[in-house]
């Protein structure tokens, strides 16, 4: 296209330059992309033409089909397992984590409650009487919780965890420490009598008060059951475990309570006890050599004196442990109490969280409001129904955003002459890229992708943003069809000139978004693949589905109907005049241009009797030179809308004229036109836009380097909410985590005792590893067993030596020396099994420490059976599980000699607790040493993994940043492509990807400078940020590719056309994206609403500023140039006529021409086929046949067209 002149810039005497014979194109390797880009765009025009002649079938097929799919958000699933959502895909923690879960089962073995204690006043001590008895009021209260489900009753003796009850021959017995058997509370009460209040088993016995731990001594107990039952082996065990006189032997910390028993320290002198002193280096349970619970597990902000004894601690807390569901579910099967009501597992889980959440409910209510201190109850029920709330989808907040788009679409779209409006348009748009999202959401429901809370809380407003930004491009590019334009094409026009660049935007977006698939994390795969079929879904509505809505509001326009209310016709139905001049004499018209305009005054008023609108053009002598252009008169005049033409006819007239309001004038364009374009395009403004962009990068580039990784669950759980209190406390002062050194089969465990003490020794010398008390033995199976069988060989040595024992007979021996007895003379040979001439040539556990590996497998075997304390505090947790074996001393049969050797272990674990880690650094240098520990065990054969929430939710820090730098380069990589190969232009797709890369590098800039922590989900975004901001830059690279003239004009061009469109867009975005601010969880303002607001006022900025100013002075060359080359012949300037108006003619070989009025006052001159005059509406348009030229237009496409009589525009 050549540059529009002006009449003021046409000689007097100017001679036609005479048509070439071919349009003048840029030659070389740049005619191929032009086919291409002319046979797709020839596709699309196409479409476009289809889709007009059947808008009704196409919009209504549409709609079924968008329909139909969002009938699949009816089975969509909502997935709120943590495991599920956070746990890397395929990686070495999921693939652990399936191992442990095929060994284990789906469950953990128990689940925990909390309660912790803090005071009121910052700093304060809780380490008083008073403070522990507030704590033991507010667990008491929780402890005596009971719920009311099925026509049952649940207590915490019913539901809670219990550890290594013994098998006791004695049904009596049994039944009567199986009521007893207390539940494991780590509590700092525990240190006192008071703790036994907690635990609510009663057992009766004729002649005495119910027996509850407060009052049970079980030494005295079994004194006084030894003349009626066989207790030795009972006897033997509670002394192992160092049972004692369990909670009687302990301090009271109220000694006037009338229960403190006669045998607390402090009964006799009625003086509170020392509780710091107490306290210091933690309780017991009933049982002093299992059940130790260590200071760290209950004190936190504990301060010390200069001898390391402790003065003070600012919390307390207390741990219930009760069954998993699968554990209550197996407990009842079969029992009398459940046999009426259908006992399911799923039953027991209702059991279950019922309960929780009675208890955080009732222990957070325990202390007065006037306390000095306050408690914080938590529970995992409490996470569970967080991340249910935080997945489930705000209805109001949903039609909150709708309805803003719904108004924005609306508003922006409305005119004030009806043949221009499209506010129906932009309705009937939004509302479309709503069943558009949800029939990509419903799609993937059927497709299997769960749902989570980024998809229910983000997305929809994300989707719809990003949907309707086509829809304000396709509805700018529908009103600015050239005004020769058939109507039966309309609609293929618009798509041959728009539809390139929603195909690139939509395709960029929907491959940033796979490319985000990269992140392993299941949550953030699943929101980007839900994200990238919606895209796809938005991609089909507004290509397919849109144009039609677009051919049915161009049938209202053709019409003279009202905008939205569509049944009425408009008053004031605009008529546009052509003009044929019937005398043009020997004046000289310029002709021979592709497009030559020039700007007139015109005057329009209302007909009263037609309510139509007349305009009227001056005499030709009125005829004179437009104002000034700020760019010199390089660029077009902007296209505006039938309300330009309301003026006030010139003179007073009494009648009521149709005015215009001065604001009406004012449009995006003009402003780009007007204001932005001659401001940006200056040599000053560019070096300014350059400097500030490159400062504004470098303060970027700092602001990385503050960016710290982590996703605390303080970040998402919604400020000031109980939770969140209870969250911060036990961030700041039980940083702890139960973790386990698991060692997996494929190796001997027999023969690799060494090396799995080795392992356990490194892990142990762990930093974050909690070191046991130094009077303490290491807590893992392989030391208890170790220890129990060093035990009964002593026992053995003593009762062999008394004579107890004998090569023929244990029965006068001790329990321990029989046991010891039958492992000493196993051989493990199937033909000879028993060699009793072992009894005194072997030990069962040499000098080295080691277990004789013949005798490992069956001394494991006995140890299981005997030591039921010793195995559960040892969270061995063996697969496959060793056979059952009971241990009768006085069965002397051959049969009771032989022991089961158990199977080869698959699955062992030595559990640890990791401390002082609050930081992501801090897990990632725990989670390296760990990972390094079992390596250098896996050189000695050793198979071993770590286990433990932060192997499971941190370890993806080792490599988050590298999966971010490898998926964001990717992207860049294949949004070159994708623009290069749709924009034919490899030097505007490096522009483009430039840019894009600017923007990905500032946002996780300004991430740092907000304090927004680097975990998946900003990763997510930051590579999404590639495909958004293609949004804001294609369009103004195509623009600029597709026109003519200096990279200036050019520029200036392409900013004009696409400035509009790319506004609304990013406004719609906002208007998206605002809906996010009034989210409840502050997890989602902080890391969705600010980070994609910031992304997108990025992106405008850098679409719109700096991208202009990068063209304009490194922008390639343009694809085509002028259409017709132009003769530099002119005449002689002719004589003015009277009047000192422009005198025009034309010789007499050429055609006559005429005058044609459009919309925005432009007059054409074009050869005419008739001369005279006539009037026609507006929207009657005459056909022509156009000859085949190629042409480019400002918005990228390639049309076909020729000169000749085309018709008026509205």
């Amino acid at each position: 296209m050549v540059r529009p002149l002006t009449l003021g810039e046409l000689p007097p005497g100017y001679t036609p330059p005479a048509r070439s014979a071919a349009p003048q194109i840029l030659a070389g390797s740049l005619q191929v992309p032009l086919w291409l880009r002319a046979y797709f765009q020839g596709l699309l025009f196409s479409l476009g033409c289809r889709i007009q002649r059947h808008c009704g079938k196409v919009l209504f097929l549409g709609l079924v089909a968008f329909g139909a799919l969002a009938l699949g958000l009816r089975v969509a699933v909502i997935e709120t397992d943590l495991e599920q959502l956070w746990v890397e895909v395929d990686s070495r923690v999921s693939r652990e984590l399936h191992y442990t879960k095929e060994k284990l089962g789906e469950e953990a073995a128990y689940t925990s409650q909390m309660l912790i204690q803090t005071a009121r006043q910052e700093g304060g001590s809780v380490l008083t009487p008073e403070a522990l008895g507030l704590h033991l009021q507010a667990a008491l209260t929780a402890s005596k919780v009971q719920v009311s489900l099925y026509g049952k009753s649940w207590d915490l003796n019913k539901i809670c965890y219990k550890s290594g009850v013994p098998l006791i021959e004695n049904g009596m017995i049994e039944r009567m420490i199986e009521k007893l058997f207390p539940c494991v509370i780590l509590t700092p009460l525990d240190c006192f009598w008071e703790g036994a209040k907690l635990q609510g088993g009663s057992a009766y016995l004729p002649g005495r008060p119910d027996i509850q731990w407060t009052n049970l001594d079980p030494q005295q107990l079994l004194e006084e059951l030894g003349p009626f039952a066989s207790l030795e082996g009972f006897r033997e065990l509670l002394e192992k475990a160092q049972v004692g006189q369990a909670y009687m032997g302990r301090p009271c910390l109220d000694p006037d309570d009338q229960h403190c028993p006669p045998s607390a320290p402090n009964y006799h002198s009625r003086q509170a006890p020392n509780v710091a002193q107490e306290l210091s280096g933690g309780c017991h349970g009933f049982s002093h050599k299992f059940m130790h619970w260590q200071e760290e597990l209950l004190l936190g902000g504990t301060a010390r004196d200069l001898h390391g004894q402790l003065l003070r601690a600012e919390a307390l807390q207390s741990t219930f442990l009760l069954m998993s569901p699968r554990q209550l579910y197996e407990h009842f099967r079969g029992d009398y109490q459940t046999h009426d009501i259908g006992w399911s597992e799923e039953q027991a889980s209702t059991v279950l969280q019922t309960w929780q959440r009675r208890f955080v409910q009732l222990a957070q209510e325990a202390l007065p409001a006037n306390a000095s201190q306050q408690i914080h109850a938590f529970s995992s029920t409490s996470l569970d129904d967080i991340l249910l709330e935080f997945s489930e989808v705000s209805a109001p907040r949903v039609a909150g955003g709708y309805l803003l788009m719904l108004a924005y679409a609306c508003v922006t779209m409305l005119r004030w002459d009806c043949a221009q409006s499209q506010g129906a348009v932009g309705l009937a748009g939004v509302l479309l890229v709503a069943l558009a999202v949800a029939s990509g959401l419903g799609l993937c429901a059927l497709l299997g992708i769960t749902f989570n809370a980024a998809t229910t809380q983000v997305l929809p407003f994300l989707a719809l943003g990003i949907g309707v930004d086509d829809i304000f491009l396709l509805a700018h590019a529908f009103t600015k069809a050239p005004p020769d334009t058939p109507l039966p094409e309309r609609t293929g026009e618009c798509l041959r000139r728009m539809g390139t660049s929603v195909a690139l935007t939509s395709i960029n977006n929907m491959v940033a978004f796979f490319m985000a698939v990269l992140v392993p994390i299941p949550a953030l795969r699943a929101f980007s693949l839900q994200a990238a079929i919606v895209v796809g879904c938005n991609f089909a509505a507004v290509m397919l589905v849109f144009p039609a809505i677009l051919s049915l509001d161009l049938r209202r326009r053709h019409r003279q109907r009202l905008d939205v209310l569509c049944c009425f016709s408009s008053p004031c139905s605009a008529q546009v005049i052509q003009i044929l001049p019937q005398e043009l004499g020997d004046r000289t018209v310029p002709v021979g241009v592709a497009h030559l305009t020039a700007t007139v005054q015109a005057f329009t008023h209302c007909e009263a009797s037609s309510q139509h609108v007349v305009t009227i053009l001056p005499p030709q002598t009125h005829l004179m030179s437009p104002p000034s252009d700020p760019l010199g008169s390089e660029l077009y005049s902007p296209g505006g809308s039938t309300r330009d033409l309301l003026g006030q006819e010139e003179g007073t007239r009494p009648k009521a004229a149709c005015k215009s309001l001065l604001c009406a004038h004012w449009t995006l364009a003009h402003f780009a036109r007007y204001r932005l374009a001659p401001l940006l395009l200056q040599t000053q403004a560019k070096a300014l836009v350059l400097a500030i962009f490159g400062a504004l990068l470098g303060l970027s580039l700092y602001g990385a380097t503050l960016v710290q990784d982590g996703l605390a669950l303080t970040d998402v759980v919604p400020r000031g909410t109980k939770e969140h209190a209870f969250l911060s406390a036990q961030l700041r002062y039980f940083s702890l985590y139960e973790v386990a050194l698991v060692t997996q089969g494929g190796f001997d465990y027999a023969h690799s005792q060494r090396a799995l003490f080795d392992l356990h020794q490194r892990f142990s010398s762990l930093k974050a590893v909690l070191p046991p008390p130094a009077t303490q033995a290491p807590r893992t199976w392989l030391h208890y067993y170790r220890s129990w069988l060093q035990g009964i060989q002593a026992a053995f040595d003593q009762d062999w030596a008394a004579g107890r024992i004998t090569r023929h007979s244990y029965r006068n021996g001790s329990e321990d020396g029989a046991l010891a007895y039958k492992l000493l003379i196993q051989t493990g040979n199937a033909q000879e099994p028993l060699d009793f001439n072992q009894l005194t040539s072997r030990k069962l556990v040499d000098k080295e420490g080691l277990i004789p590996p013949e005798l490992f497998y069956m001394g494991l075997t006995v140890w299981v059976s005997s030591d039921p304390l010793g195995l559960a505090a040892s969270q061995a947790n063996f697969y496959p599980p060793p056979p059952e074996w009971l241990h009768d001393k006085y069965d002397t049969t051959g049969e009771n000699l032989r022991i089961p050797a158990a199977q080869p272990l698959e699955f062992a674990q030595f559990p640890f607790l990791l401390h002082g880690l609050r930081k992501t650094a801090d897990f990632v240098e725990a989670i390296k040493g760990a990972r390094a520990a079992c390596s250098e065990a896996g050189q000695a054969g050793v198979r071993a993994y770590p286990s433990g929430p932060p192997f499971l939710f941190w370890e993806q820090y080792l490599g988050l940043r590298r999966c971010l730098l490898l998926a964001v380069c990717i992207l860049l990589v294949c949004t070159f492509l994708v623009c290069a190969l749709l924009s034919l232009n490899p030097w505007t797709a490096g522009l483009i990807v430039l840019v894009l890369a600017m923007m990905t590098v500032e946002l996780f800039g300004i991430m740092g400078f907000l304090g927004i922590k680097l975990s998946a989900i900003p990763v997510v975004i930051l590579v999404a940020s590639v495909g958004i901001g293609v949004e804001f830059t294609v369009h103004v690279a195509l623009g600029f590719l597709t026109t003519q003239g200096s990279r200036t004009l050019r520029a200036a061009c392409a900013l004009e056309q696409t400035f509009a469109p790319v506004a609304h867009g990013a406004v719609s975005t906002l208007l998206g994206l605002l809906m996010l601010a009034g989210s409840n969880f502050d997890f989602i303002i902080r890391y969705f609403f600010m980070v994609l607001t910031v992304l997108t006022l990025l992106g405008l900025l850098h679409g719109l500023v700096l991208l202009p100013v990068l063209l304009s002075i490194l922008g390639p060359p343009p694809q085509v140039v002028q259409m017709y080359k132009e003769s530099a012949q002119v005449l002689s300037p002719a004589a003015p006529l009277g009047g000192g108006g422009l005198r025009w003619g034309m010789p007499p070989t050429l055609p006559q021409s005429f005058a044609r009025v459009t919309t925005s006052m432009t007059v054409a001159l074009h050869p005419p086929p008739l001369p005279g005059a006539y009037i026609h509406p507006a929207s009657d348009e005459p056909t022509y046949s156009p000859a085949a030229t190629l042409a480019a237009d400002t918005s990228g496409s390639l049309r076909t067209g020729g000169p000749g009589p085309g018709p008026a525009t509205e």
